[in-house]
């Protein structure tokens, strides 16, 4: 609905109530537009509706893949978002990724844990409400900027001016963007699941990542330990999440069915299998076995056949199974087609490297039988990507015939090699990498998981080394507010960030002429009005 429609509209409502005093329609329809989303289920379908059309764009030009940061506060999400819609002038196929790592390492109780799940789940939903609520906030600030000028304009007898700006408001694009939320491996069993998924989607959230590891075994995709799941398990929790979304009405949510197979190299059961073939005997084939010799011991041992041979799977000391070595790839292969085949939407293969090549091996076999996979890749800060992608180049010259005698490849991390062109052509393929892996590898989504926890290091370091040395207040005012001025950062007036001239709008609205309005002449917020 237009911004004058509205207006028209609380007209004819106050006309009703006559003992409504001092309430305008132009206020009520701003408050209206400020808070066009009244719940996160509002939010959840309107942001699962973006998700489906973006892939299925995607589907019809790989170019138009879609991108994301990770969070771990709703001030960092907003400003991301402020800073799109700032540098791009929209916020279309940008969204916000929620880590669970970050969770654990930044917002539980217990203080910083590793990603283990061993956090409170409840946090999960919270991070996703604050989002929104910080998006929403976001939304309310720039229309409420709109409203002023359009103040301003009218006392100007600007009626063009006016126009303009009342054409901003109707063409508006909110801030609130999908959030992609990761549910780890659903703390518990699938009911467990199936109760954190309503939270979550309540919130907000309309793209729920899930991973099919052990959930009381869970790891770090990048680092060892992993245990996986069989297909069965996986699929019920891929249910449970279907279930809840679907209880909850938003029937375009989306399932984003994470293996962590590739470095997974453990499992905690033998999968149940009725026949051979099937998903379970699939799921078994993969395991380390010993034929079994007649007259062995056999005590306590689980013993399954594979054709006319009786074989007994490698259990290690915690009493968990192994996988054969090599097999990595090809259970990635079955997680996926089994996952896509069973409601999930979305793939996500955890790698232990930023290789184009290594990914479209596993999805040109997973679009064998599932021609439109696609995937969610983690474009990880766990991965050294300077250092892979200089030895990609190395690797392909050498392929090549090229000398490559001036380099070591052990040491291509190293500052001695920033200006070689092998280095030139790391940086030109890491620049391209998001590009060319969606065109070649199926990759609808890229992410970065942890963006924000190293960059709060880094700023942090800079400053802390600056103003606590021989740059002192110059090392803030140099370092941080004068770039902040000068590359237009909103935060800089952070009176207004946090909601002063909101808070005046409304005290206006309320109090009329007696409103004691914080955003006066003597407000050093005025300092950065140039």
């Amino acid at each position: 609905m237009s911004y004058q429609a509205l207006i028209e509209e609380a007209e004819q409502l106050i006309a009703s109530n006559a003992r409504w005093t001092g309430v305008t329609s132009e206020a009520i329809a701003r408050m209206r537009l400020q808070n066009r989303f009244k719940t996160g289920l509002d939010i959840a379908k309107y942001t699962a509706a973006i998700m489906r059309k973006d892939m299925a764009a995607y589907d019809q030009d790989p170019s138009r893949y879609t991108q994301s940061l990770g969070c771990w506060h709703g001030f960092i999400g907003q400003q991301k978002i402020i800073s799109i819609k700032k540098h791009f002038g929209t916020t279309d196929r940008r969204y916000l990724y929620l880590s669970g790592w970050m969770v654990a390492a930044l917002r539980s109780e217990f203080g910083p844990l590793p990603d283990q799940s061993m956090h409170e789940k409840t946090s999960v939903p919270a991070l996703i409400d604050e989002l929104y609520t910080f998006l929403r906030q976001a939304d309310a600030r720039e229309l409420g900027d709109l409203f002023r000028q359009i103040d301003k304009a009218r006392a100007a007898g600007d009626t063009v001016r006016e126009r303009q700006l009342r054409a901003s408001v109707d063409n508006f694009q909110t801030h609130v963007v999908p959030i992609i939320a990761d549910i780890d491996a659903g703390f518990g069993n699938a009911e467990a699941t199936y109760l954190l998924a309503k939270k979550m989607i309540e919130a907000g959230a309309c793209a729920l990542q899930i991973e099919n590891q052990v959930s009381d075994e869970k790891q770090c995709g990048h680092q060892d330990g992993k245990v996986t799941v069989p297909h069965e398990d996986f699929v019920a929790k891929i249910r449970a999440l279907r279930y809840a979304f679907l209880e909850l009405g938003v029937d375009d949510g989306i399932i984003v069915a994470r293996t962590d197979s590739l470095g997974a190299g453990l499992t905690k059961q033998i999968a149940f299998s009725a026949r051979e073939g099937d998903i379970g005997d699939q799921y078994n084939s993969y395991l380390d076995c010993e034929e079994v010799e007649p007259g062995q011991s056999l005590n306590g041992d689980v013993l399954i056949t594979r054709g006319d041979k009786i074989l007994k799977p490698k259990r290690l000391r915690s009493n968990l199974f192994q996988f054969r070595q090599g097999t990595g790839a090809d259970r990635c292969v079955l997680d996926c087609i089994n996952a896509l085949q069973n409601g999930a939407d979305l793939l996500w293969i955890e790698t232990e490297k930023p290789h184009i090549e290594q990914i479209a091996g596993m999805v040109d076999r997973v679009r064998e039988v599932i021609p439109n996979a696609k995937l969610v890749y983690n474009n990880s800060p766990s991965f050294n990507w300077t250092l892979n992608f200089r030895q990609q180049v190395f690797d392909a010259w050498q392929g090549q015939g090229r000398d490559v005698s001036s380099y070591d490849r052990a040491r291509l991390m190293s500052v001695d090699y920033d200006d070689t062109e092998l280095a030139k052509e790391a940086d030109e393929r890491i620049r391209t990498f998001q590009h060319d892996a969606s065109g070649r590898a199926g990759i609808f989504h890229h992410l970065i998981t942890l963006p924000t926890y190293h960059t709060a290091a880094l700023s942090t370091d800079n400053l802390a080394k600056e103003y606590f040395g021989e740059r002192g207040m110059l090392g803030y005012v140099a370092g941080v507010q004068r770039q902040e001025i000068r590359q237009g950062i909103a935060c800089v007036k952070h009176q207004n960030m946090a909601g002063s001239d909101l808070g005046d709008d409304h005290k206006e609205y309320f109090a009329g002429e007696a409103a004691l309005k914080a955003a006066g002449e003597h407000n050093t917020m005025n300092q950065f009005a140039a």
